[in-house]
């Protein structure tokens, strides 16, 4: 699992409301994706209610991104973000602590190039502090080396 939107992970004050993970898209994980989800309801956020919505692994293989409501909360599976997919964005991402667990997030400057891609009004909200952040690690970074 990779997570694609982590601003908290970064130091980031903003709260989101939902969890974007870019997921491997191999059998093997649909599958678990599949399994682990089944249990907590998923369906299309924003769909209709009583929409007609299989969540299999038949689903899965058929789409590519999907916005999903649970029990959980709201979670955005991402099977390709920018045109990379997870084989693609894990040399882009380093093993954070989330919720005291190890899980790969994508490098701050990632993030904000993935987020200034996508060209949504909430991820241009979250740019302008994503940018603060990399200037004061830059700055920090500046001050290490003299």
């Amino acid at each position: 699992m990779l997570l694609a939107a982590s601003p908290p992970a970064h130091g980031a004050a903003r709260v989101t409301y939902d969890v974007d993970v870019v997921y491997r898209r191999c059998d093997e994980n649909l599958q678990r994706l599949v399994d682990v989800l089944a249990s907590h309801s998923p369906y299309l956020r924003g769909a209709p209610s009583g929409l007609p919505f299989v969540w299999d692994k038949r689903t899965l293989e058929m789409g590519l991104n999907f916005t999903l409501v649970t029990d959980l909360g709201d979670l955005d599976l991402l099977g390709e973000i920018g045109g990379k997919r997870y084989e693609d964005l894990l040399p882009e991402s380093d093993v954070l602590p989330v919720l005291a667990e190890p899980c790969h997030c994508l490098r701050l400057e990632k993030l904000i190039e993935v987020k200034r891609a996508a060209g949504r009004p909430k991820d241009f909200e979250a740019l302008a502090e994503l940018e603060a952040l990399r200037e004061e690690r830059e700055k920090l970074n500046d001050s290490h080396k003299t």
